[in-house]
């Protein structure tokens, strides 16, 4: 895994939102962007981290970060989990895992003895420059909007 690290400058990508809009990194250009990466919406761990920042969605605001959910699902899915959720903030669907390489977040995981390739839960906190802050590879899903506030 070629992960992307604090001070590297994200590449420019472009996916799919949950609404079937192009989104891309130069869209945040000046802004101050939070990407985080979960592996499955509407699995118990991403919908906890997902509704915390939800949550938290207005004091984020006001530290001035937007907000790009990022996961391998279709559009449809990310469709329904935000709908369900009322999530203020796109979800991109990146099925062909271009956001996901491009950030370096796919590779080998361990679960319950099994292994297998995947993405892995981490969030990067990008400047207004397209510069990584703070990567955040420990995500407590029920406590994010605090680690990145932090």
């Amino acid at each position: 895994m070629n992960t992307l690290k604090q001070g590297d400058v994200v590449p420019n990508f472009t996916a799919k939102d949950d609404q079937g809009n192009i989104i891309s990194l130069s869209d945040y250009k000046g802004k101050k962007l939070i990407v985080f990466f979960y592996p499955k919406a509407s699995t118990p761990g991403c919908t906890v981290e997902a509704c915390n920042l939800r949550d938290n969605y207005k004091e984020l605001q006001a530290q001035g970060y937007e907000l790009l959910g990022v996961s391998a699902d279709s559009e449809k899915r990310q469709t329904n989990f935000k709908n369900k959720y009322e999530f203020p903030f796109p979800l991109l669907a990146d099925e062909d895992k271009s956001v996901i390489n491009t950030f370096g977040v796919w590779g080998p995981k361990k679960f319950m003895g099994r292994e297998y390739d995947g993405i892995h839960r981490m969030t990067f906190l990008i400047n207004e420059k397209g510069v990584i802050d703070r990567v955040i590879e420990k995500v407590k899903t029920k406590d994010h909007a605090n680690q990145i506030l932090a």
